[in-house]
């Protein structure tokens, strides 16, 4: 059987329970109605079966994106396996409702208390650059939360899915998880002909427009993780070989092909000289990387070779060619602020490093630029205590993430979630808030049969008390009569009568 009948042959069926005696978490059909803890279970033999499957989904990994095999360990499986770890934990107090304090003394009788259910129907687009651990915990946020899921697999990378959505299905009652096939045709398909309650994107910031606009026309929220083009602001008092080493490892990690990485260095002139000579030896010693087909490389060769062109300078001092889907990373010093490879329209391995006067003038330029994911701040460790905490700086910086003196490496902490910014999307995923985005609040309260806040217009004095027990002040004199009067009051004004005067003291 091929890859393509495998995913047609999913596209009709939704995953059955396992058939190898053990028994399903839950009855058919009632994934929804599984207490929490039987769904935290569920993710302890998740794990295992992950774990045991770690050769496998690497190697269709490797065969499909083309990387390396300790990469495809690193930064698809590993973090996957953490963040299951981590879900075990803590969703039961990410999920968890409880009573609401702060009852006004009025709401005599009443309790309150704040319960999180499952959004419903969660379809998931799933990318190939980071293929199982982006979709893992999208899908151990979804399924533990209890709703039921529909996938439709990236194109790119459908065996390390399908192998992926395998180990997921295994245990889960029928109906709980199904999926598509992973053409482009699929998915247009999956929000036109079907309804769901949550739709979550991860993908380029074009294709993000289209599923918003197509989820819009039904009401359906959605989690958009778009494309990020952010900056490595490198600050005067930065350790400009630190600075260097960790910024030319987040451009050139996954070939390039992460939405955090760096498209852009803005570096303070009073720095600029030293980073430079850091970041030389780097670029000159990298070699080619693999990047997921041929039009990936010549589009990120073409930003490049256009910014050149521009008045760019390339620290290699050539721009070579790709070869095939194969390149070797470039970085470009000055050129056009406007040109492709400045505002980080590319996918790949390449970098354009640009001179500020200042802090000010770097926080300028990085704001010319419209799509913010994650920002690194490059400045020495006093800098950075106090520049964390300044959250008048971190809202300038307009991001979901921001990381000083790393990049990339901590947004995979299981806890840290992801949101995007501008054109870089909207909503959560990943971490604390991603798993509250794929569940929904609903407020409860119970009120005493017994004990209960009269209804109805009470009579004036009782107004009165009322007004000063809340904090509203007494009634002004001689209005008390005509601004509360009832039917009665009003009665008496139509029959020519002068209203009662009531004085408070």
């Amino acid at each position: 059987m091929t890859v393509m009948d495998l995913m047609h042959q999913n596209s009709r069926r939704t995953a059955a329970a396992s058939s190898g005696g053990s028994r399903a978490v839950a009855r058919p059909h009632e994934w929804v109605a599984a207490p929490l803890a039987e769904r935290i279970s569920w993710l302890a033999g998740l794990q295992s079966r992950v774990a045991a499957s770690t050769d496998t989904l690497v190697g269709h990994i490797s065969a499909e994106v083309g990387k390396s095999w300790w990469e495809a360990l690193a930064t698809d499986v590993l973090p996957l396996v953490d963040s299951i770890r981590w879900h075990r934990r803590h969703a039961a107090r990410v999920l968890a409702g409880g009573p609401v304090g702060g009852r006004p003394w009025w709401m005599v009788g009443m309790s309150h208390r704040i319960e999180r259910v499952p959004v419903g129907h969660v379809a998931i687009i799933a990318t190939w650059n980071y293929p199982v651990q982006l979709l893992g915990i999208q899908l151990v946020q979804a399924l533990v939360a209890g709703n039921r899921v529909t996938v439709k697999p990236s194109e790119r990378s459908p065996r390390s899915q399908v192998a992926l959505l395998e180990l997921f299905a295994e245990r889960l009652p029928p109906g709980t998880l199904d999926w598509t096939a992973s053409d482009r045709a699929a998915g247009e398909a999956l929000l036109r002909d079907r309804r769901f309650d949550h739709v979550v994107f991860t993908g380029s910031t074009e294709v993000g427009r289209t599923v918003a606009e197509t989820c819009a026309r039904t009401l359906t929220p959605t989690t958009l993780e778009l494309s990020g083009c952010d900056s490595a602001l490198v600050l005067a008092d930065a350790d400009p070989a630190l600075a260097a080493r960790g910024i030319w490892d987040a451009v050139t990690m996954n070939a390039g092909q992460t939405c955090m990485a760096p498209r852009r260095a803005i570096v303070d002139a009073r720095i600029w000289p030293r980073f430079l000579e850091r970041l030389a030896p780097l670029v000159g010693a990298s070699g080619p990387l693999q990047l997921v087909s041929a039009e990936s490389a010549s589009r990120v060769a073409q930003c490049v070779r256009d910014a050149v062109a521009s008045g760019g300078r390339p620290l290699r001092g050539v721009v070579e060619e790709p070869s095939g889907a194969r390149w070797r990373p470039s970085a470009v010093i000055g050129g056009d602020l406007m040109s492709e490879l400045a505002r980080g329209r590319h996918f790949g391995p390449a970098l354009a490093v640009l001179a500020a006067d200042s802090l000010d003038s770097a926080m300028a330029l990085h704001r010319r630029f419209d799509q913010h994911l994650a920002v690194s701040v490059w400045c020495s460790a006093q800098s950075a205590r106090r520049m964390s905490r300044d959250r008048t700086l971190l809202a300038a910086l307009s991001a979901g993430v921001v990381t000083f003196n790393d990049a990339v490496r901590p947004t995979a902490h299981p806890a840290a979630s992801i949101a995007g910014i501008g054109s870089s999307g909207w909503g959560a995923t990943r971490g604390e808030a991603g798993l509250r985005a794929l569940s929904r609040e609903v407020a409860v309260s119970t009120t005493s049969a017994s004990l209960r806040t009269p209804v109805g217009e009470p009579a004036l004095p009782v107004q009165s008390i009322f007004r000063r027990l809340s904090g509203l002040g007494a009634p002004r004199r001689g209005r008390s009569g005509i601004a509360s009067c009832g039917a009665g009051g009003g009665d008496r004004l139509r029959s020519g009568a002068s209203p009662t005067r009531t004085s408070h003291t």
